[in-house]
């Protein structure tokens, strides 16, 4: 069994650790009514992408995501969230040297034997979420959990749905399909990013990903027999029937949808799999990109 399997298979107790550590951790993470941006490279920036649509949905502030070397230095925030899994990404801690004074910074990480525990003002460490693997499983959704926890927003029925992701079989023919889509929603959209991301890296696969109203607005030209279609959360009206007219396969999303993500990363294994790819040795990628000037 590769890391990434192993790694993805323990993302249900990763979770009940992390929604039980949220309090605690509370004086870290964002109070309600705070002006907040979310910031990472990556999985992390799409996980940043998902946080700040539930945070702002739900009514506890203005909240944005950026990938962290697009952080907008003359907008001001209350705090300034960084998701970085190494803590040592080039970007993320020039940024929060850059803030360092100006605006408050929480840093979540996974070691807590790198740079970033210097760089922000307050810090997370889940190292239980910590991986070998290169592609990210458990730890971006370990941390979506925590702070999906601190908004209130999580509930055993997540584990119990991510236990079902793992537990079955994926949809007959899927892994045959020589295209994918993800579609999402609100904060959804960022779990399909995430999906179509998790695609190419461990299986180099031709994946899309778009907000699910948009993808009757050019998209869906390229659905066909042997296209998959995957949404994560409630679809939008009749928008599975217009996909099975085209002869693509449809995917329904009926678990939670961070449990979806973890069906979408079997996916990502399995065509690794199907390929005669190892999915812990993508290609052209490291598990942190460091720079030098």
């Amino acid at each position: 069994m590769t890391h990434v399997e192993n790694e993805l298979s323990s993302q249900p107790e990763c979770w009940i650790r992390a929604a039980e550590q949220a309090a605690a951790h509370g004086a870290a993470l964002p109070a309600a009514g705070e002006r907040v941006a979310i910031v990472g490279c990556g999985t992390s920036f799409f996980m940043a992408q998902a946080v700040a649509a539930l945070r702002e949905h739900s009514g506890q502030g203005e909240t944005d995501a950026f990938a962290a070397s697009e952080f907008p230095h003359g907008r001001a925030y209350d705090r300034v969230v960084a998701l970085t899994r190494s803590g040592t990404t080039t970007e993320v801690l020039e940024l929060l040297g850059g803030l360092r004074g100006r605006t408050r910074t929480t840093a979540i990480t996974a070691d807590p034997e790198t740079p970033v525990m210097e760089s922000a003002d307050d810090i997370v460490v889940l190292d239980f979420a910590d991986e070998r693997s290169v592609v990210q499983t458990r730890f971006a959704t370990t941390a979506l959990t925590l702070l999906r926890a601190h908004l209130g927003l999580h509930s055993d029925a997540v584990v119990a749905d991510a236990r079902t992701a793992l537990e079955t079989p994926l949809p007959e023919g899927l892994v045959e399909c020589t295209q994918f889509t993800f579609l999402g929603r609100g904060w959804t959209v960022g779990l399909a990013n995430e999906a179509g991301l998790k695609m190419r890296e461990a299986s180099l696969a031709w994946t899309e990903a778009y907000p699910a109203m948009e993808y009757r607005h050019g998209p869906i030209s390229i659905t066909t027999r042997g296209t998959a279609t995957w949404m994560l959360g409630e679809a939008p009206e009749g928008l599975a029937e217009q996909v099975r007219e085209t002869g693509g396969l449809w995917v329904a999303g009926r678990l939670d949808p961070l449990a979806e993500l973890v069906r979408a990363q079997r996916l990502a294994v399995a065509v690794a799999a199907a390929r005669g790819l190892n999915p812990d040795q993508p290609r052209h990628l490291t598990r942190s990109v460091i720079l030098s000037h």
